[in-house]
Parts: structure tokens; C-alpha cells; sequence
């Protein structure tokens, strides 16, 4: 396999928080997408769940980037899922399956970290 992109991003969870608080619902609406939401929501401290979220979808569009359609990629085209094992996974639509494709994607790998303060995720474009 050989890494064709990489892309890495922190977001502070208190930032996250505050946008939550003045925003409400709108954040979860725009930014994620419904399975993301319910997750985050289900949890006693949704801003860390958002924030690294949101980390990782920042970090797969770093990932995808160096086109004019690339720039087009909208937030609830990543999703954070967990792989059957539990490790974090990408599930990428829109014009971010587009971009993967043209750049022969085949596999996302994603690392993702948190403390109450900070959210942080790597991310790892490889083709065969």
C-alpha cells in the first residue's frame, strides 16, 4: 500500500462547547450527520464527541484536498463510524467518495485521541 494522503487537525472542546451553547441543535444539524448526532448526543459530554468529530472530518478533507471539486466537500460527507472491532472508520459520500475515487482511494485509516480539553485525528489516504 502507499499513502497518497495525509491529513491531521486539534480542535479545542471549548470552543465546541460554546458554539453548542449558542447555537443548540443547528450545530448537530449542519455538522454531522443523523447517526454522528444520536452518538454524540448519547454521551455524557457531547462537545468532546463533537470536537473530535469534527477534527477528523477536517482531517480527511486535508486528506482529499488539491482539487476545485475537493472544495466542495461538505461536513456530513465524512461520518465517524466504528468498525466492527471498534476502531474509529470513515464513511465517505458526495463529492468526498468523488475525490477518493479520483484519487484511487481504497482504504481511510483514522486515528482519533481526546481529553476534555482538546480533539485530535490523523488521517491516512492509501492505494494499492
Amino acid at each position: 500500500m502507499t499513502a497518497i494522503g495525509v491529513g491531521i487537525d486539534l480542535v479545542e472542546v471549548s470552543r465546541v462547547a460554546a458554539i453548542i451553547a449558542d447555537k443548540g441543535s443547528r450545530v448537530f444539524e449542519r455538522l454531522l450527520t443523523p447517526t454522528e448526532r444520536a452518538y454524540c448526543e448519547s454521551r455524557p459530554d457531547p462537545a468532546t464527541h463533537v470536537a473530535v468529530r469534527l477534527a477528523a472530518k477536517e482531517a480527511v478533507y486535508k486528506a482529499l484536498q488539491g482539487s476545485e471539486a475537493a472544495r466542495g466537500i461538505g461536513w456530513r460527507e465524512v461520518e465517524v463510524t466504528r468498525a466492527p472491532d471498534g476502531r474509529p472508520d470513515v464513511r465517505l459520500s458526495g463529492f468526498a467518495a468523488a475525490r477518493a475515487e479520483q484519487l484511487g482511494v481504497q482504504r481511510v485509516l483514522l486515528s482519533l485521541s481526546h481529553t476534555h480539553q482538546a480533539a485530535v485525528a490523523v488521517v491516512v489516504l492509501e492505494r494499492g
